[in-house]
């Protein structure tokens, strides 16, 4: 076992498996787990395949468009999920809808297969960085068992760690998660199709805190602005003084 890249490998691969996990635990809390859970199934299946086909040859594998082109269908489904927040949790106020009590309105009983879509992207996309760092790492120091070592390690404990504070995730209110998860989702959809135009983000993934700062903010002042506008169009019209009759 190579200490140093084992390490490296687990830090850096680590960066990439909390926003993996971050996708999944919200897509599973606010859509429907099955779905989230098949797409995270097939994104590992996928991904599997591709690492044993390619190997090494991964490192020329092109990110750019890649991202891009995830980023951009992220972005889509963030800001639809932001939009339904605004407007219901301006309509209903932040406590309608505790997590698991509720079903989202445009889920259904069947499979969701938007859910599965945004989940297998997230894998996917995320899984794929692991993969080049393993190669990355494994490759420059020929230790590419410790670098895998770590990878796995690092999917397994962050992991764990989202499956098991998910219940505590789904007892926020619907309507808040909603709001939430759609500025998380336009968050990392602003990154990456960045990322895939060439932009230099400050502090690198760090910007992650401040593009999603800023997403949550301006989302919060819209819930303000609609309720308010809803407000003053339930307010009565009032009637002018009827006048008075001349003798």
């Amino acid at each position: 076992m190579n200490v140093s890249v084992f390490v490296s490998t687990f830090l850096a691969a680590s960066i990439e498996v909390i926003e993996m996990v971050a996708i999944i635990v919200a897509v599973g809390v606010t859509r429907q787990w099955r779905g989230a859970l098949a797409g995270t199934f097939a994104g590992l299946v996928v991904l599997a395949i591709l690492i044993a086909a390619l190997g090494a040859a991964l490192q020329s594998v092109p990110l750019t468009l890649l991202r891009l082109v995830v980023g951009a269908l992220l972005l889509v489904f963030g800001l639809q999920w932001l939009r339904k927040g605004v407007l219901r949790v301006s309509r209903d106020g932040w406590a309608t809808g505790i997590g698991e009590q509720q079903v989202e309105e445009d889920v259904g009983d069947g499979f969701d297969w938007t859910g599965f879509i945004l989940a297998f992207r997230g894998v996917s996309l995320e899984g794929l960085e692991v993969a080049v760092i393993v190669v990355a790492f494994g490759a420059a120091a020929h230790a590419i068992a410790s670098a895998a070592v770590a990878a796995a390690a690092s999917v397994l404990l962050i992991g764990s760690l989202g499956l098991a504070s998910y219940r505590l995730v789904a007892r926020i209110p619907r309507r808040a998660l909603q709001l939430f998860v759609g500025a998380l989702l336009t968050t990392f959809g602003t990154f990456w199709a960045g990322e895939g135009l060439r932009v230099d983000w400050p502090g690198n993934d760090l910007s992650l805190l401040w593009l999603g700062a800023g997403y949550v903010a301006t989302a919060l002042v819209l819930v303000r602005v609609v309720s308010d506008w809803r407000g003053s169009a339930r307010r009565p019209t009032p009637q002018p003084a009827a006048a008075g009759v001349s003798r």
